[in-house]
């Protein structure tokens, strides 16, 4: 099978046990919890069963030992990523509002994660690669955009693919060459997966079925619109489906998108139809909000299918 590499931040999830506004006031927190966006991405593909391996930094701390452990365990190839002796790992505090809305406080680029190299490791890893995920938190530097630019340029250059989700958080949106930063890997992807309004932000439209065109115009094969618990949209340049989302106990909706993400490249890259990519992803972001913590609902390929298999049991007359 084809051989994911994803490129970004590690770091710690730590969350307030109890809703409210912010961190202006002491209050009980639950964690850590492994995470960062694109090693939530690397860690599902594991868990599905496709090669998967992970280039980025950690500290040589314990917030660096529980991700390093964590994705190493669920089958991730970890040997891309460094082990800095001086910057600690990154964190994310996040606090859920009585809303369901959530304030989060980043340490990410001061972190070890701001001090992702392109060195004999890391190229090592993409040499055996044949796709590779992008996500637009990790595009939060400079010297991580020539790392992931160079990155893409290899895997095309060898007749890969590359899937971009812009995944932009509110408060990391006034990063300078962040959105420029976006609109390259924009132009290189072959499969693009926006979430809700980050389907127009590289578009001269705000129509949605405009906005489509645009895109494959510009070469992009494939456009999978993720729209939460409302399910998703795929569309190519011959076909357009629609899978609603499942029905689930929610414990926290953080990681559901990049899981989603992750299962549905998974299935994309072994060939699989639209269709069924499209509802293993939606069962894989459902089953990964049903657990707290960011990789705590990650699952397998036959916890999925069994998934499906008890949905479809009750959708029967």
């Amino acid at each position: 099978m084809k051989r994911i590499v994803a490129i970004g931040e590690i770091l710690v999830e730590i969350m307030a046990a109890e809703p409210g506004e912010g961190f202006r006031e002491p209050l009980a927190l639950t964690g850590p919890f492994p995470s960062g966006a694109p090693a939530i991405f690397a860690d599902q593909a594991a868990r599905f069963g496709q090669p998967a391996a992970m280039i980025g930094c950690v500290g040589d701390d314990d917030f660096g030992r529980v991700n390093l452990d964590r994705l190493s365990r669920d089958g991730v190839d970890i040997s891309g990523i460094r082990i800095d002796p001086e910057a600690a790992t990154g964190s994310a505090f996040v606090r859920y509002r009585a809303d369901g809305s959530r304030a989060f406080v980043f340490n990410i680029t001061h972190s070890a994660s701001g001090r992702i190299v392109f060195d004999s490791a890391a190229r090592a890893v993409l040499e055996q690669s044949h796709h590779l995920h992008v996500m637009g938190t990790a595009l939060f530097a400079p010297a991580i955009v020539e790392v992931v630019l160079e990155a893409a340029s290899l895997i095309k250059g060898r007749g890969g693919t590359i899937s971009f989700d812009p995944n932009l958080r509110l408060e990391m949106l006034n990063l300078s060459g962040l959105r420029a930063a976006c609109e390259a890997l924009f132009r290189r992807c072959d499969l693009f997966l926006p979430s809700g309004t980050e389907l127009t932000l590289f578009t001269d439209t705000e129509d949605e079925d405009a906005a489509i065109a645009e895109i494959l115009a510009h070469g992009v094969s494939a456009v999978v619109h993720k729209k939460g618990v409302m399910g998703a949209s795929y569309y190519d340049a011959t076909t357009r489906l629609t899978q609603p989302g499942f029905a689930v106990d929610e414990v926290d909706p953080t990681g559901a998108g990049d899981s989603f993400g992750a299962t549905f490249v998974s299935c994309w890259l072994r060939g699989m139809p639209p269709g069924t990519c499209l509802a293993y992803a939606a069962a894989s972001g459902a089953l990964a909000v049903t657990k707290l913590g960011p990789m705590e609902g990650a699952s397998t390929e036959a916890e999925i299918k069994d998934f499906l298999a008890d949905r479809n049991k009750r959708a029967a007359p």
